[in-house]
């Protein structure tokens, strides 16, 4: 798409010229709240479809719970959901202050929760084994959903850069100290 010669009236600039990156960043952040707090709902659903296979599936005359070590993923995988929901609550309330310390956080949930959503999915899907990946579960869905995460909006390298960044400038080091 290009455009030659637009011209716009003075009513029709929003919050001034140059501010545009500015307004971007406002109502990014909110939106990486909204997607962090939906993979947090298909982890709890992941964990519950987990739950279930383990205790109802018998294996070698034991359910999966009690099989290798599918209760230490169980917990861990409740540990990692409770960490990143506990993470995006701080992120929506630093951004509802509107902290500067916001763009580090939400950066931080754009990392954490959908990396924390494919390892929590993909667990739920080895106890289901191939049904895992069929149509029958919303597993496999749910595993593209949180990997397509870890690229909308800036993929994790980027967070990672600015968490980075952010992180050295509190301890006194310009951005490009190596």
């Amino acid at each position: 798409m290009s455009f030659t010669d637009v011209r716009l009236p003075a009513s029709a600039i929003i919050g001034g010229p140059g501010q545009a990156f500015a307004i971007a960043q406002a109502r990014l952040g909110p939106g990486r709240v909204h997607h962090c707090m939906r993979l947090i709902g298909l982890a709890e659903l992941a964990l519950e479809l987990a739950c279930r296979r383990a205790s109802g599936r018998v294996a070698f005359g034991k359910p999966l719970a009690n099989l290798g070590g599918n209760r230490e993923r169980i917990a861990d995988a409740r540990i990692a959901i409770d960490q990143a929901r506990l993470r995006v609550l701080h992120a929506a309330w630093l951004v509802d202050r509107q902290s500067p310390e916001a763009l580090g956080a939400v950066s931080q949930i754009k990392v954490a929760v959908p990396n924390m959503t494919q390892a929590v999915v993909d667990m739920a899907i080895q106890l289901h084994g191939g049904a895992g990946l069929s149509d029958d579960l919303p597993l496999g869905a749910a595993w593209i959903t949180a990997r397509a995460l870890r690229l909308a909006d800036g993929p994790d390298e980027v967070h990672r850069g600015v968490i980075a960044r952010l992180e050295l400038a509190r301890h006194g080091h310009g951005k490009w100290a190596g």
